[in-house]
């Protein structure tokens, strides 16, 4: 079985593309098994939550990191368990 291992992701997106175009810039940390695995999981949440297309997000940059380096609670939170309980 392989070992998960988190990933940041860095790059920019394009909101407000109708009138007044923006790029921002995003830093996002995914918990994946391989790099394009965390791809993907960035693709369908910044299209989830922004309503992007995958035209509209450019990557920068995928990066294994180790779990010091993460700013994300929730995926420091994950990490730290030892076991799932399915109810």
């Amino acid at each position: 079985m392989s070992e998960v291992k988190i990933f940041r992701v860095k790059g920019r997106m394009l909101l407000s593309h109708d009138r007044f175009p923006e790029w921002r810039n995003f830093t996002i940390y995914v918990r994946a098994l391989k790099p394009e695995h965390a791809l993907e999981r960035v693709y369908s949440e910044l299209g989830s939550r922004h309503k992007l297309r995958r035209r509209h997000i450019k990557i920068e940059e995928v990066k294994e990191v180790p779990l010091e380096e993460v700013e994300d609670l929730t995926i420091i939170r994950l990490s730290q368990l030892e076991r799932w309980v399915k109810v």
